[in-house]
């Protein structure tokens, strides 16, 4: 897959819990926890936009492209 997805890294950095995340983004820890995991094939702006305001982050900060092969 060429887009990584970092929430684990930048909830770590932020310490907070999948729990705490999930009750102030207003998404089940099921589907946040396939977030932190890479386990999706797309997500909602809205989503993304909740997830950016609680961890104070940018989109960029949660998402990386690699191309192919690297």
């Amino acid at each position: 897959m060429a887009i990584i997805l970092r929430l684990d890294r930048v909830m770590a950095d932020r310490k907070i819990s999948l729990g705490e995340l999930s009750e102030r983004v207003g998404i089940s820890n099921v589907n946040l926890s396939k977030i932190k995991t890479g386990k999706i094939s797309a997500i909602r702006f809205s989503t993304l936009e909740a997830i950016c305001r609680e961890l104070g982050c940018q989109p960029g900060d949660l998402l990386e492209y690699r191309a192919d092969g690297e």
